[in-house]
């Protein structure tokens, strides 16, 4: 099953708007991601990865919601991949 995983995005690479991408970490572990999607994400937000590509932005209280049901399901486990 794939699942879509909430981050907080750290850096932002302002490349061409197509290719821009940023670092975002998932509890400890950070991933660079594809930014295409959400070009209204900023550094401090939080977005939903799937796949490496930012779905979209979301609140605080709901990415700690989902990302503290996924460590319960102990589904993390692939980010450290």
């Amino acid at each position: 099953m794939c699942l879509a995983v909430p981050g907080q995005l750290i850096s932002i690479n302002d490349a061409d708007p197509l290719f821009r991408t940023g670092r975002v970490n998932f509890g400890g572990v950070v991933k660079e991601v594809n930014l295409a999607y959400t070009p209204e994400a900023k550094v401090g937000d939080y977005v939903i990865v799937h796949v490496g590509f930012a779905l979209s932005v979301v609140d605080p209280e709901e990415a700690a919601r989902v990302f503290a049901y996924l460590k319960q399901l102990d589904e993390l486990g692939e980010l450290e991949e």
